[in-house]
């Protein structure tokens, strides 16, 4: 797997900092919960550490620092109608680090965004290349169109080449071709879907796929899906199974609380359509949170950039407490559970210095973290 990539070290900015207060610390190896430390961190050469450099003068702050906040579902490049220029992408990026966000998943892209590595004030990006969806099955100007279902594989191993470690496919979308009795539908078949799964895998990657709909959920479940984004079709056997095989799904809240305008612009027009939609919004809450006391990881995500604004991460993690879910358990999903799953550094001695800091603990209140007052990116205050 590609995936998260270490910058070299002359890559890294910044200068001396120390911290005074509490923190998320791991001493022991990747899975195991960190745990929070009274005490001082410290800042020097890009990475973190707990003992100080000899002679060296700090910048000294205090308060409660996590390792930066994880986007998983973003799309930077993207607006609602499709690609944006540099300026419009490095506003995006800005707007998501300045929020906490100093890694992101980038969940499908029309444009090409590798530019922003050589930014080091801006975050750090894992992409997934672009969309992959069948003509009118999609929404415009955002992925590649494919005529041919067989098409799948062959262009997952070459999306798998092009991207970090990450392909996205379209599950399902609305069939307008049937007119009154449209509704979501599967784009690809069962064969189609599990060669392409495979072909991502052969070629370092895994696959993450967009779907609302419960018809799309045992073939990706059959085919070894990697993750689900979305996920609002599951029934209970399939959320069951999913927790079973460790397959997270975004919830993205934010997102799906829209399904009763989706429903409403369908109106008349697609009537089956729309009441599908109206039913999955009635209950969005239940369902998800269904998944989080299955046991499914759940992967914070915002679907920034179309519908969603940057930077958007710490009032859907808010959301989440309507899941059931402390703000202690919120925080563990937003921060190290995150990190490990997609094989990124969390805090630890000689990790990057990709530190946010607070006032206050976000262990209490989980909507401290709509309130940052330190960002610190690649060891430099931002």
């Amino acid at each position: 797997m590609v995936g998260y990539k270490t910058l070299k070290r002359e890559d890294y900015m910044g200068e001396n900092l120390k911290l005074r207060g509490s923190f998320q610390w791991r001493d022991g190896d990747a899975g195991a919960a960190p745990t929070w430390v009274e005490g001082e961190l410290f800042v020097h050469d890009g990475v973190v550490s707990r003992r100080p450099k000899q002679g060296a003068v700090y910048r000294e702050l205090s308060g409660f620092a996590i390792p930066g906040l994880t986007d998983v579902h973003c799309h930077v490049g993207v607006s609602s109608a499709g690609a944006v220029d540099r300026e419009t992408q490095r506003e995006q990026a800005s707007a998501d680090r300045d929020a906490g966000i100093l890694l992101i998943r980038d969940c499908g892209a029309p444009t090409d965004t590798h530019w922003i590595d050589e930014e080091l004030s801006l975050p750090k990006i894992i992409r997934c290349g672009q969309h992959l969806a069948r003509p009118k099955r999609y929404m415009r100007h955002y992925g590649l169109e494919l005529e041919s279902q067989e098409e799948l594989p062959e262009e997952v191993a070459r999306q798998a080449k092009f991207g970090d470690g990450w392909v996205k496919i379209v599950g399902d979308w609305i069939d307008r071709s049937e007119g009154a009795a449209s509704d979501l539908k599967p784009l690809w078949g069962g064969d189609v879907m599990r060669d392409a799964i495979a072909a991502a895998h052969e070629n370092g990657a895994r696959v993450t796929v967009h779907t609302f709909a419960h018809d799309t959920i045992d073939t990706l479940l059959d085919a070894g899906v990697d993750c689900i984004e979305h996920g609002t079709g599951m029934d209970s056997d399939q959320i069951a199974e999913a927790a079973r095989r460790g397959i997270p799904v975004t919830p993205t809240l934010l997102q799906i609380e829209r399904f009763g305008d989706f429903a409403d612009q369908a109106g008349e027009k697609y009537p089956v359509y729309a009441a599908t939609m109206a039913r999955m919004d009635a209950r969005n809450v239940e369902h998800q949170a269904e998944l989080a006391a299955a046991g499914v990881q759940l992967l914070p995500g915002t679907d920034a950039g179309g519908y969603q604004h940057h930077g958007s991460l710490p009032v859907e993690l808010a959301r989440w407490t309507e899941l059931g879910l402390s703000a202690r358990e919120i925080l563990d999903f937003a921060t190290w559970r995150v990190r490990d799953y997609l094989g990124a550094p969390v805090l630890s001695e000689g990790a990057p210095a990709d530190v946010v800091v607070y006032g206050s603990d976000p262990r209490a209140d989980i909507t401290v973290l709509q309130r940052p007052e330190t960002v610190i990116l690649r060891g430099a205050v931002v």
